[in-house]
């Protein structure tokens, strides 16, 4: 039994990866964490507790970290020439498109906020102007209040659809040909700023009024 071999042999990484392989299999990550970290600092260059390590990061949804560990693996894998089959690999392939998904999920998740923020601006601008017109005011002036209204939100919603097909058009990271996701894409702040600022240099009365 791996915790009555721990406790004999308190120094011996593998046992430590025998017992976090029993909690692997137990879904006890915290537990598989905790040994494959002790088993590594007994054997800095233990594939199985890199591996081990990886996949219960991935399972908490600690990604940066858990690629960080699971790439680890494959290197000493790769190293010690020791055959995992595709097991390590297809982890990798695995832990960067749920990495990938959570930050789709934020970029489409900020720019819906962000689009509906800058529709909303320009419909509290309106209201302003209208309020602004007074109790009796002129037809034309009002249908003037409303075009440029109806321009400025097609005008944002444009830009917001415009990046969208740019990005589309260069392409995004693809999980099954293991290329790397690029910093700026997993920064949807950067898609915003673009946004933003075409949007202020085209209507300089946002920073004006606001």
């Amino acid at each position: 039994m791996p915790r009555r071999s721990l406790i004999k042999n308190p120094t011996v990484p593998t046992y430590f990866t025998n017992r976090a392989l029993c909690h692997l299999k137990l879904k006890k990550w915290s537990q598989v964490i905790s040994d494959c970290r002790r088993a590594i600092e007994l054997d800095v260059n233990l594939v199985k507790a890199h591996f081990f390590l990886g996949q219960a990061l991935l399972e908490q949804e600690n990604y940066d970290e858990a690629l960080a560990s699971l790439k680890r693996a494959y290197d000493l894998a790769k190293e010690q020439k020791l055959n995992f089959g595709d097991d390590i690999a297809s982890t990798v392939r695995l832990a960067k498109k749920k990495r990938f998904s959570v930050a789709e999920e934020r970029r489409i998740s900020q720019e819906i906020e962000l689009q509906s923020y800058l529709n909303n601006l320009i419909l509290d601008d309106k209201k302003r102007q209208m309020k602004a017109a007074g109790k009796d005011p002129d037809e034309e002036e009002l249908d003037k209040i409303e075009l440029e209204c109806d321009k400025r939100l097609s005008e944002v919603n444009s830009l917001f659809k415009e990046v969208d097909t740019r990005r589309k058009r260069v392409g995004h990271f693809d999980p099954v040909t293991r290329t790397d996701l690029k910093q700026e894409q997993l920064t949807p702040n950067l898609v915003m700023k673009e946004v933003i600022d075409a949007f202020i240099t085209d209507n300089e009365w946002v920073v004006e009024e606001y």
